[in-house]
């Protein structure tokens, strides 16, 4: 059966009419091979200082020695959906899912947003500027600029109105299919592991779809329990942090990381990047900083940024999905 799907777009931000508008997907030729970087982080929709904590995350997301490729972002509210769309690195560097309304964010606390540098994806917002952009020996790291295909949202069963933002991206090594770029935030909490089952056997089928060579599938898994780590193998997809680490190698874990629980819930691996047909070439933890949290007739509190690091994947793009590494 296949999923219901609501269409949603990339945009770029016009400096001209100072409005986000939405970009065409172009079929652009891209090099063989190339190399991508993703950060993904649940920024957390519900601790102090929401807003605050999420411009500090994007700050250190942006401000680091290598500004990534692509940003998947969970647990973005409403407000910290504007204050990404305004940020003026955003603005100049980005392209932005969610910016032509606001329809995924309504009815729901919090819901997934994704950014693809300029430098690496190809726009048409000025197609004569555009034309420019994308000869070869243009500056870019890696080549040429990536085509862009379609973007939409799939519908997932979920307690709480999840669903999995897809972005398509089409490489010279296969023009004639797509590599799919999958941001999740999949159900919360043991009770729901039935539906983590099926969110994980929905997307692995959506990478399988005809004319789809496959992609990467990042962000909160919510993998609390040894049956959860147990689900990206049984839907033929490689957990990043296990095929870079191993099974036996460090615990990964990006939740609960240096936070006494009440719950004693101890840190665990619930962010992942897991991969089908690309292949995973470095995978690092980003820990969150700390921010101040007032309290009136009592000493201020000290909170992590986010209750979840971030994850920085690199990974190759152009390989066929059946030939051997």
């Amino acid at each position: 059966m296949i999923p219901n799907r609501l269409c949603r777009t990339l945009s770029a931000f016009n400096r001209s009419t100072r409005l986000w508008a939405p970009v065409l997907s172009r079929r652009v030729q891209s090099p063989v091979t190339q190399t991508l970087s993703l950060v993904t982080w649940n920024i957390d929709a519900f601790s102090s200082r929401p807003l605050a904590r999420s411009k500090l995350i994007l700050k250190h997301i942006l401000n680091g020695s290598h500004s990534p490729d692509i940003i998947f972002l969970q647990e973005v509210s409403p407000e910290a959906r504007d204050s990404i769309l305004n940020d003026p690195r955003v603005r100049a560097a980005f392209l932005a899912t969610d910016a032509e309304d606001s329809a995924s964010f309504q009815g729901v606390a919090f819901a997934t947003m994704t950014l693809l540098s300029t430098a690496r994806f190809a726009s048409g917002l000025d197609p004569q500027k555009e034309d420019d952009w994308v000869e070869e020996g243009d500056g870019v790291e890696g080549g040429e600029k990536f085509a862009l295909g379609p973007v939409f949202r799939v519908t997932l069963p979920s307690n709480y109105g999840r669903d999995a933002l897809c972005v398509d991206i089409i490489p010279r090594s296969s023009p004639r299919s797509v590599l799919r770029l999958i941001n999740v935030h999949l159900d919360s909490l043991e009770n729901t592991f039935h539906h983590r089952t099926k969110q994980m056997e929905i997307l692995a089928n959506v990478l399988r779809e005809p004319g789809c060579g496959g992609g990467l599938i990042a962000g909160d898994f919510n993998a609390i329990s040894p049956r959860d780590h147990e689900l990206v193998g049984k839907n033929g997809l490689e957990d990043a942090w296990v095929a870079l680490y191993g099974k036996e190698g460090p615990d990964g874990a990006t939740w609960g990381v240096g936070v006494e629980r009440e719950n004693r819930l101890g840190p665990g691996r619930l962010d992942k990047a897991a991969t089908m047909g690309l292949k995973a070439m470095e995978l690092e933890i980003l820990h969150p900083g700390r921010i101040e949290i007032p309290r009136p007739a009592s000493e201020s509190l000290e909170i992590p940024w986010s209750d979840h690091c971030g994850l920085r994947c690199t990974f190759t793009v152009g390989k066929p999905v059946d030939e051997e590494w």
